[in-house]
């Protein structure tokens, strides 16, 4: 799966590159979701491939915090793509006389920066408090990655208020993230039904199917993963194995939903193959 995440996200951001056709704002969004998703990927893979390959079993303390701060900033990340996109749908289908005018290359610059910055506000204080807990002769984490509660988990002290803010920076990311997302389709598919023709509903909505596959995988998959961390009474094995496939199924399943359902990446490929080939 990690190489199947590496070499597709890779391949969908040549894509992107070379072909003129695809240089515009919806596509744009989808090379920033590849990056974040290709260090996802690698923030929680090459780790654990060196424990199980290479019998690597220790991390030191501030590598640990440096992963739980790369983990938790691009997943806030990723959701916020995730919004990013839904937006440029609703801008494409809503007001498409608007659409190239209005979304520019500067202000998708700006939002991407303003994504950036909010999850390194947010969740920048995690690996700092858990920095400052005093911890007991107990070090071994039960998990493949140096998840948040994980860590906190394992102090010798009162954790409450780590868990709080915790439990505050994933209700406000996907509080606010999925409630846009909602409005935004809303709108699409308030605009999709009043259409006439049944070739322009067909269409847009399959403008839309990729883009709503993944949403569902990956708040589906973050929603168990929430879950399991505020549920006792579940097997181990069970929380690590939801907990790493939330975070590896949809970068390692992103460019391939959007390589078959979308034409125009199908064409790019196609024709990246032929010139390699020639």
């Amino acid at each position: 799966m990690f190489i199947l995440a590496i070499s597709g996200n890779l391949l969908m951001l040549l894509l992107i590159k070379m072909e003129p056709r695809l240089h515009n704002p919806m596509y744009y969004f989808l090379s920033t979701l590849s990056l974040t998703d290709l260090v996802l990927s690698s923030s929680i893979s090459l780790k654990m491939l060196s424990i199980f390959w290479l019998n690597h079993k220790e991390i030191s303390f501030l590598s640990c915090l440096v992963q739980m701060f790369f983990i938790h900033c691009f997943t806030s990340l990723e959701s916020g793509v995730l919004m990013a996109m839904a937006f440029d749908r609703y801008m494409a289908i809503c007001n498409p006389l608007h659409y190239t005018s209005a979304l520019t290359n500067t202000l998708i610059v700006k939002i991407v920066v303003a994504l950036v910055i909010r999850g390194i506000v947010i969740v920048t204080p995690c690996p700092w408090m858990a920095s400052r807990l005093p911890y007991c002769r107990t070090v071994h984490i039960p998990h493949s990655y140096c998840d948040h509660m994980a860590v906190v988990k394992l102090a010798c002290t009162d954790t409450t208020i780590n868990s709080a803010y915790g439990l505050t920076v994933v209700l406000i990311v996907i509080v606010f993230d999925v409630s846009s997302i909602a409005v935004s389709y809303v709108f699409i598919l308030r605009t999709i039904l009043r259409l006439s023709s049944a070739n322009s509903k067909n269409k847009a909505f399959g403008t839309c199917t990729s883009h709503i596959s993944i949403i569902i995988m990956f708040y589906t998959l973050g929603l168990f993963s929430f879950l399991t961390h505020r549920i006792g009474h579940i097997a181990l094995y069970i929380h690590v194995m939801l907990s790493f496939l939330y975070l590896l199924i949809p970068p390692t399943l992103n460019p391939i939903i959007y390589g078959v359902r979308t034409q125009e990446i199908r064409t790019a490929a196609l024709h990246l193959f032929t010139r390699t080939v020639t």
